[in-house]
C-alpha cells in the first residue's frame, strides 16, 4: 500500500514539472537558468561611526532581529610586543584575561554573574591585534558594560586560573611534533621569515614558567587605553541611547602616554632549496613550496589574487587542484594561496599532502604549474570563473551586523582606508590576463623557492615509477632536524 501511495506521488511530482516547463516555468537543463543581476551596495562607514568623550572611535550598526547586542572592544598590540624571555605572556593573558576574574569578583564570581545574565564574554590577543567581546541581552546592558570594564581595566588574573592557562599551554605544546601539519606550520613560518622573525618567537617551557600574573596585568594595561581602541557594536539599541551609555563606560579610559612600538616588518627568507624534517612514523609527506610576498594593499594585489584563484586557490576549478588530485590522483589536499596581511609582508605559498613515494611527482607537477602561470596568460573562462567567485561571494563580509561593524572597526585600527571596500569588486573586474602574467612574473620566482617537505624521508628520496622526478631535482637537500617540543632546541639524529 505504501509502496503504491509513493509511486502516485512521484508521478504526480513529476506531470507538476513537466506542466511547469512546458508552461515555460521551469527551463529544461540548469545551464538554461537565469537569474537577476546581482545588486549589492557596500554599507556607508561614515554614517555608521562616532566618537566618545575621550576620542574612541565606535562602529555601530543596528539590527532589532534579536533583543542582543554586541559590543567588540579592538586593540592594536599582540604576540609581536612580548619581550624575549616570556614568549608565550600573548596566550596565556588572553586566555586568563576573561577566566581569571575581575574587579571584585573572583573566577567563579565572573563565571556565575555572565551566566545568570545569559551573556558570553571572551577575551583573545593575536599576532598584531586583539579584542574584548561581550553579547548579552539588550536590557541588561548596563551590567554587561559595567563587567566589561572591570576585566578590561581591573582583571584578577586568579592564581588557580592562571597556573591552568600555564600548564594548558604546556600541554599543548608537548604535541608540537604529535602532527606533521604543525611541524610543517612551525617550520614554513622559519624558512618565510627567519628564526629572528618576531612570529617564530615561540614559547619554551622556560618562557611560560617565567611568566607571572603581574606581567600579564602589565601587558593587558599597555593595550587597553584611548587612543588604541577602536569599538564595534551591532544588535538592539538605540544609538543616542548607546553613545550615553558607552561614554560613561569605555568613554572614561584615559589616554596612553605613548603609542605602541610599531611592528616590525624586516624579514631574511630562507635561501632557495628544499628543506626536509623526517618523520618516518608516517605515510604520506606534506609538501610547501613558495617565498615571502607582498602586504596589504600592494598594487599588484588584485592580480595575484584571481591569478591565484586560477592557479590553486579556487578549489576544484584550479590547476593545481584539478590536475594534482583530480587527474592524477596523488593528493586529497591540494592548492595554493597568497597571504596579504597589512602591517607585515606576507608569502606564497603551494602545498599538498601525498603518499611519501609520489612526493616528488606531485611537486613536479605543482611546479610546472607556478611556472605556467609565468609565461601563458589565463583563458577568457578561466578569468570569468575566479572574478565572479570574488565578486559574487564579496556581500558575504557584510552579512550581518555584527560582522559589517567589526569590519570597519578593524579596518580603522589597522589603517585599512575604507575605500578598499568601495573599490574592491571594481579592483577585481579590471584584472586581465595581462595583469595575471605581469604580477605572476614579478613576484613567482619557481627557481627561487624554497620548498619544504615533512615525512617519511627515506621512502620520499626512493620517488615513484611512474613519476621520474626525483627530490634532489628541485635543489639542494638541506636537513632540518626535529625540536624539542618543551626547548625547542634540535633534536639529535636517531
Amino acid at each position: 500500500m505504501r509502496r503504491t501511495t509513493l509511486r502516485a506521488a512521484t508521478l504526480i511530482a513529476a506531470l507538476l514539472v513537466t506542466a511547469a516547463v512546458t508552461a515555460g516555468g521551469i527551463p529544461p537543463r540548469p545551464e538554461k537558468l537565469t537569474f537577476p543581476p546581482l545588486t549589492f551596495n557596500v554599507p556607508d562607514p561614515g554614517a555608521m561611526r562616532f566618537t566618545l568623550d575621550n576620542g574612541i572611535p565606535v562602529y555601530g550598526k543596528s539590527d532589532r532581529l534579536l533583543p542582543l547586542i554586541t559590543v567588540q572592544v579592538l586593540f592594536r598590540g599582540g604576540a609581536y610586543m612580548v619581550p624575549k624571555g616570556k614568549e608565550g605572556l600573548d596566550a596565556i593573558a588572553g586566555k586568563a584575561w576573561r577566566t581569571g576574574g575581575a574587579g571584585d569578583r573572583t573566577a567563579q564570581q565572573l563565571d556565575e554573574d555572565l551566566d545568570f545574565l545569559a551573556a558570553n564574554l571572551s577575551t583573545s590577543i593575536g599576532n598584531t591585534t586583539g579584542s574584548v567581546r561581550l553579547n548579552i541581552l539588550a536590557k541588561d546592558l548596563d551590567q554587561g558594560l559595567k563587567i566589561l570594564m572591570d576585566v578590561l581595566t581591573r582583571p584578577r588574573f586568579q592564581a588557580d586560573r592562571f597556573a591552568k592557562a600555564k600548564d594548558d599551554l604546556i600541554q599543548e605544546m608537548k604535541k608540537r611534533n604529535d602532527d606533521s601539519a604543525d611541524i610543517e606550520r612551525r617550520e614554513w613560518s622559519r624558512l618565510v621569515y627567519g628564526d629572528d622573525f618576531w612570529i617564530n618567537h615561540l614559547a619554551t617551557k622556560a618562557s611560560v614558567d617565567s611568566i607571572t600574573a603581574d606581567d600579564a596585568r602589565a601587558f593587558v594595561a599597555s593595550l587597553i587605553k584611548a587612543g588604541n581602541i577602536v569599538v564595534a557594536v551591532s544588535g538592539d539599541y538605540d544609538r543616542a541611547a548607546m553613545k550615553t551609555a558607552l561614554d560613561a563606560t569605555l568613554g572614561t579610559l584615559p589616554k596612553g602616554d605613548s603609542p605602541l612600538p610599531p611592528v616590525p616588518r624586516a624579514a631574511q627568507p630562507a635561501a632557495p632549496g628544499v628543506y626536509v624534517v623526517d618523520k618516518p612514523d608516517v605515510n604520506q609527506g606534506r609538501v610547501s613550496a613558495g617565498e615571502l610576498g607582498v602586504s596589504l594593499g600592494d598594487p599588484d594585489e588584485f592580480a595575484l589574487r584571481v591569478g591565484n584563484d586560477i592557479l590553486g586557490g579556487g578549489g576544484f576549478t584550479s590547476w593545481i587542484t584539478k590536475r594534482v588530485r583530480s587527474d592524477e590522483g596523488l593528493a586529497y589536499s591540494a592548492g595554493s594561496y597568497f597571504s596579504f596581511p597589512a602591517q607585515y609582508p606576507g608569502f606564497f605559498r603551494a602545498f599538498f599532502q601525498s603518499k611519501s613515494r609520489t612526493c616528488p611527482g606531485a611537486l613536479a607537477i605543482t611546479m610546472k604549474l607556478i611556472g605556467k602561470l609565468r609565461t601563458d596568460k589565463v583563458s577568457a573562462d578561466e578569468l570569468k570563473t575566479a572574478k565572479s567567485s570574488f565578486i559574487e561571494t564579496f556581500p558575504r563580509r557584510f552579512e550581518s551586523a555584527e560582522r559589517t561593524a567589526a569590519l570597519f572597526a578593524r579596518d580603522e585600527l589597522m589603517g585599512i582606508p575604507h575605500d578598499y571596500w568601495k573599490s574592491y569588486r571594481e579592483k577585481v573586474a579590471a584584472v586581465d590576463p595581462g595583469a595575471i602574467l605581469q604580477a605572476a612574473r614579478k613576484h613567482l620566482h619557481p627557481e627561487k623557492m624554497f620548498i619544504l617537505v615533512v615525512g617519511n624521508l627515506d621512502e620520499i628520496m626512493k620517488g615513484h615509477p611512474d613519476y621520474p622526478a626525483k627530490l634532489t631535482d628541485f635543489g639542494e637537500i638541506h636537513r632540518i632536524p626535529l625540536r624539542d617540543p618543551l626547548t625547542l632546541e634540535p633534536l639529535s639524529e636517531q
